[in-house]
């Protein structure tokens, strides 16, 4: 399987792209800004999108679905409780400053515990963590021989998403890191959407908000 992180944008968003190397059907994870360093890549390795998947909507996150999308197809896919926060994009550009065009329909709205399949590798489980927004979702790869999950804003390396922003809570962030991501195997690798990769055993003894 191909793994692919490329940071992007004003917000050094961490926009992954993976992919089944036997088939070149991929998954891109947070399409965050910077559109044409995206398709770049997915050119460079020849493949065919079949989902852009958001862990959610706040704009660095996917200010360029839209034009990874008219170049590369593929499903937009977001949990339905951030859907409003996604049609909210050009009013969140415009706090920061940014111009974009409205976005386009989401094509799949998923749910916890759904799964999402690309290739012959890609078997991805969808688990919804709300608390840095309310339809924020990892994105796990159990069957690896090292689990892999993609937590978004919800955890980073020694930290954890904000919780001030539409919608946010920091008592359902803490359950939500403790109930479903430290409940993984500790090996699990953890992909966040900005910062460092770090892994389940390393959040749960060093990251300070859980001492």
């Amino acid at each position: 399987m191909l793994i692919e992180t490329v940071v992007v944008g004003k917000f050094q968003c961490n926009c992954t792209i993976i992919a089944c190397e036997k088939t070149k059907e991929a998954i891109i994870i947070d399409p965050g800004d910077e559109a044409e360093k995206i398709i770049e890549r997915v050119k460079h390795y020849g493949l065919q999108v079949k989902y852009l998947f958001h862990t959610h909507a706040h704009l660095d996150h996917f200010m360029a679905t839209r034009s990874v999308k008219e170049s590369s197809t593929g499903e937009i896919v977001l949990h339905k409780g951030d859907h409003d926060l996604y049609n909210s994009l050009q009013m969140q550009a415009e706090m920061f400053g940014f111009k974009v065009k409205s976005p386009l329909k989401v094509d799949k709205f998923v749910e916890d515990q759904e799964y999402l399949l690309a290739g012959k590798e890609i078997s991805g489980k969808v688990i919804h963590t709300p608390g840095h927004s309310p339809g924020s979702v990892c994105f796990y790869l159990g069957d690896q021989k090292k689990p892999i999950i993609f937590s978004g804003d919800t955890l980073f390396a020694d930290s954890i998403g904000r919780t001030d922003l539409w919608g946010g809570s920091y008592p359902i962030l803490i359950s939500s890191i403790k109930e479903k991501i430290f409940k993984l195997e500790e090996s699990t690798i953890v992909y966040p959407g900005h910062g460092p990769k770090t892994t389940v055993w390393q959040e749960k003894k060093h990251n300070p908000f859980f001492r």
